[in-house]
Order: C-alpha cells, then structure tokens, then sequence
C-alpha cells in the first residue's frame, strides 16, 4: 500500500482527475473541498472509474482549525497536492481581496501544519502566469526565464505563494516542495465520468466551447483578435488534464520516495505547443464535426498575448510527458459535455 495523500480542491477540475491517477497507481487518497467551485457528485465519478471512493471532508482551508481536525482524524497523510484556489483571471481583477485571502491563506495553514503532523512533501499547484508575458526571445519559456511582474491578482498569488514555499523550506522547515507551473488544462477523462464543470457562466474556453456546441450559450465570444500572433488571437499551450493529472503522480512519487529531490523544485508541465484560440475552435468544430456560433469581442483585461512552455525539465528529470493528441482532447470535452446533457445537469 502506497502513502496517504491529501488533495485540497479535490473535488475540482484538475483535482478529481488527479485523484482518480493517484488512486489507480495505489495511493490513498483525503479530499478536502469546499464545494465552492465544485460539486460533492464528483466523487461517485471517482469511484466508478477507480472502484475505490476517496476520503471526502467539507471544509474551507482557509479555517485552520478545521483544517488541523483533518490531519488530526487521517494521522498517514505524507503528502499534500495543493489546488484548492480562486482561479479566474477577469474575476481576480474584479475581486482582488477574495483571491489574496483564499489563495494565500490556506497555503500558509497547509505549511504551518505539516511538520506538527510529519507531512513530508507539499505539490503546489502553480501556473505559467508567474511568467506574464515572456519577450520572444524567452518562448517557448523555461523554469529559468525571469518572472514577470504579475497580470492579475490571480497571477500574482501563484507568484507569492511560490515565495512563501520557499522561504519556509529556506528557514528550515522539514519538508520538500515540487512547485508545478503548468499551462492550460483541457478535455475530461475517457471514461466521461468527470470533467470541467464550473457554477455559473465558464471562465475557461473550452466549457464555453462545449456549451455553446450544445445550446446552452448562444454564442462563443473569442477575447481580441487583433494581438501579435499568426491569426490575431492569443496562443496558449493546452494541455489534457489527464496528461497534467499524470505528473502529478509523477512529482508526488519524487517528492516523497527519491532522495535525490532537491528541497524545492520547478517543472513546466505543457505541451511545449502554442495553440491559438482560434485554433482551439476550428479544431474543435472539425474534431466533433459541430460548427460554433462564435464571434470576436474586445480584448479583456488580464489576458497574456502568448506564452507556451518548454517542458524538457519535467520530460528528462519526472520522466513524464503529455502524450494525447489534441484532436482526441478535444472530443473528450465534447463527450462530457453530452453526458452531462444526458445526466440532466446541463
């Protein structure tokens, strides 16, 4: 039997998705989640697909008593992957009190309860935003490339909270940290069970894709087309969030089983692609053969022009890659987008 793992934001997007790998490769898994962003039926997905059904505790990180109660009743938690956050750029920028609160706040609780508790490692869920918009000559951009000042509120609570990780480590503090800065998680699991399904009106493009595919929104507005790119569209590097989900098997196991993991280290997780969202649709309308009705709209606040990463560090030194190819990505969102039509949900 392999150690127990915390997974805050379980329940989420990229976070049930990384249960459901951590659990097929043997672990046990505690999800804490506040439903904020998410629903509790996510976890039936997780155990049809594993047959295994994770620990699940309702609670908000940011209440540390709670919190503590958590390691307190799962006393063989050796490691912790950190998702639970606020993680949408235009509502940061609106909201910039909320996202400092909940996105620092329950990382510092994490921090200052694993040594009480003996917890080992800590993944940190970071983001290339930490990069801003990287000059030409820093594309694709490498763990090394300078990180810029922040876009949004979002962005910057990636960044700070990489410099809490590390100074605590600096200080001295018992336990080693993987911080993943990864790209733009897309699709849902091949099995349709679970995938990206937020409250309210999507952040992110490809829910909007689906449900405009779908006739849930009446049409799909593409954000400034008038940017420094092939098409006028900003270029991101999408990656499956099974790919993403992957590597953090893959960091976990070295965070935890491999001496030679240094206190604190980086990996890119991507493609080592840029896609624009122009390609996105047009990939999507010719994947599912459904047509969009989608439209340009200004420009919006926060949004980098283009950045795509190189991911050689986590290919040579985790011995991962993402491997899906997009087409097949793509129809794995479409797919669950129609499940949840079937389910009623949506």
């Amino acid at each position: 039997m392999k150690q127990t793992i915390l997974v805050t934001g379980g329940t989420g997007f990229i976070g049930s998705h990384t249960t459901v790998e951590l659990q097929e490769a043997g672990y046990e898994v505690v999800i804490v989640d506040n439903l904020s962003n998410s629903n509790a039926n996510v976890i039936d997905g997780i155990e049809k697909i594993t047959g295994k059904r994770p620990a699940f505790e309702k609670i908000d990180c940011c209440d540390k008593e709670a919190l503590e109660q958590v390691f307190k009743k799962y006393p063989a938690i050796e490691g912790i992957i950190h998702f639970a956050a606020s993680k949408a750029v235009g509502e940061s920028v609106e909201k910039p009190l909320l996202y400092y609160r909940n996105n620092i706040t329950s990382l510092i609780n994490l921090l200052e309860l694993m040594p009480q508790y003996n917890v080992k490692g800590i993944i940190f869920s970071s983001s290339c935003t930490v990069y801003g918009q990287p000059t030409e000559e820093n594309l694709p951009v490498t763990e090394k490339a300078p990180i810029q000042k922040a876009l949004s509120p979002y962005g910057n609570t990636k960044q700070i909270n990489e410099v809490i990780i590390q100074d605590f480590i600096h200080s001295g503090a018992p336990i080693k940290s993987i911080i993943l800065r990864y790209f733009n998680p897309i699709g849902a699991h091949p099995s349709a069970l679970i995938g990206e399904l937020p409250n309210g009106v999507p952040m992110n493009l490809i829910p909007f894709v689906t449900q405009t595919a779908i006739g849930i929104r009446q049409q799909l507005k593409i954000f400034g087309n008038d940017y420094d790119t092939p098409d006028g569209t900003c270029i991101r590097d999408y990656i499956y969030v099974v790919d993403l989900a992957k590597a953090h098997v893959k960091a976990m196991e070295r965070v935890l089983d491999k001496p030679e993991c240094e206190s604190v280290e980086v990996f890119n997780i991507g493609t080592g692609r840029g896609l624009s969202t122009l390609e996105i649709v047009e990939g999507f309308e010719k994947a599912t053969g459904v047509k969009l009705n989608w439209t340009y709209a200004p420009r919006r606040e926060g949004d980098i022009e283009k950045v795509w990463g190189n991911v050689d560090k986590a290919n040579k030194v985790l011995g991962w890659k993402a491997e899906t190819p997009t087409d097949e990505v793509l129809k794995s969102a479409w797919r669950w987008q129609q499940k949840l039509r079937a389910d009623g949900m949506q």
